[in-house]
């Protein structure tokens, strides 16, 4: 659900976002370039498992690898274009996740990750979602998967590329952004 603030505020704040979410622990806050605040509803049984699963196959790989840092749907990032958004899994290179202060990390990060996960849920709307991804390239993130259950499909993000579009893949590489990473999209899809 989008909400248009300006009546009452001309943008919200990062601030006002982080007091938000603390006063509202139960609720998962977004907000757009614009200022405009997204309420996001929880997801349902199948949908967090789904994501669970994704996301413990990306901490395994980091795990032993050691060559960046993890966040689950939870972590909200500014990125450059002022947006506050919080992909369903993502990943920051090390080196780029240490060149910020501990302040920095503390909060919304001020990074775009290198790579990020979008699982549609069943109350998804999927032309939202797209919006979301190809916000995600344009504000620097390297690969971007959008993996879409209902129609068994992955759409396949990459910086300043077009999109790539996969019907039913067993699973997905991470390319020469998360090199040796291979996710197994079985019980996903």
């Amino acid at each position: 659900m989008l909400v248009n603030l300006k009546a009452i505020a001309h943008q919200v704040t990062e601030e006002e976002l982080l007091q938000l979410s603390s006063d509202n622990p139960n609720s998962k806050f977004e907000t757009t370039k614009e200022g405009k605040l997204i309420v996001m509803s929880p997801t349902g049984g199948t949908t967090s498992q789904k994501n669970s699963s994704l996301l413990a196959q990306i901490w395994l790989w980091n795990s032993q690898t050691k060559k960046g840092v993890v966040f689950d749907s939870s972590g909200g990032f500014k990125f450059p274009d002022n947006a506050v958004r919080s992909p369903d899994v993502s990943w920051i290179k090390l080196n780029r996740w240490n060149q910020l202060t501990q302040e920095q990390q503390n909060k919304f990060p001020p990074i775009a990750p290198d790579f990020v996960i979008e699982l549609r849920s069943p109350t998804d709307k999927l032309d939202d979602l797209q919006k979301k991804m190809v916000e995600y390239m344009d504000c620097g993130v390297g690969l971007g998967w959008l993996i879409n259950p209902q129609d068994k499909k992955v759409e396949i993000y990459r910086h300043k590329q077009n999109k790539e579009v996969l019907a039913n893949p067993d699973s997905l590489s991470g390319e020469d952004v998360l090199p040796g990473l291979t996710v197994d999209l079985a019980s996903i899809l």
